[in-house]
């Protein structure tokens, strides 16, 4: 991966990371200081709000660790998985939470119930997402498996030799 590569992804998530922090800042200000008004339960629909921005500053961290991993090649080895199942993890929490979102929302669309349909499917999407990272989940494991046997067969010749 090259290093402008790496300078941008780290730039975006740095950024993401603030922004995610803002957001959080403001929910709880919010919570603080803003009374509930509407016909929304706007003190879940906050704490949903802080939890969701926890899970993506959790998936941050751990693209941020996996991209330190590959910049110092070391990727291909056990010590990433636990920074990818995280990933995984906190991106089913987020469509947890987008869940429960959909389930608040749900009442107040009791005469346009396609909106509920919609957030559903937005749902389902995100687990999409969780499913996509577990396959290259098993991509990794695959790659390690063949990285480690490798290893083993070049100590093998090495011997040999």
């Amino acid at each position: 991966m090259g290093k402008l590569a790496v300078r941008a992804l780290r730039a975006v998530l740095a950024v993401l990371l603030a922004g995610t922090v803002l957001v959080q800042a403001g929910m709880v200000w919010a919570l603080a200081t803003d009374p509930e008004e509407g016909s929304l339960p706007l003190t879940p629909l906050r704490l949903i709000a802080i939890l969701g921005m926890v899970s993506v500053q959790v998936a941050l961290v751990c693209v941020w660790r996996l991209l330190a991993m590959v910049r110092r090649g070391t990727v291909f080895s056990h010590a990433a998985f636990r920074y990818v199942d995280a990933v995984i993890g906190a991106i089913v929490a987020a469509a947890l939470l987008w869940f429960a979102v959909t389930a608040l929302n749900a009442p107040g669309q009791r005469d346009d119930p396609g909106v509920t349909v919609i957030m559903g499917g937005v749902g389902l999407a995100i687990l999409g997402v969780a499913l996509i990272v577990l396959v290259l989940r098993m991509l990794l494991a695959q790659a390690v498996a063949r990285d480690v046997e490798a290893a083993r067969m070049q100590a093998e010749l090495d011997e040999v030799i």
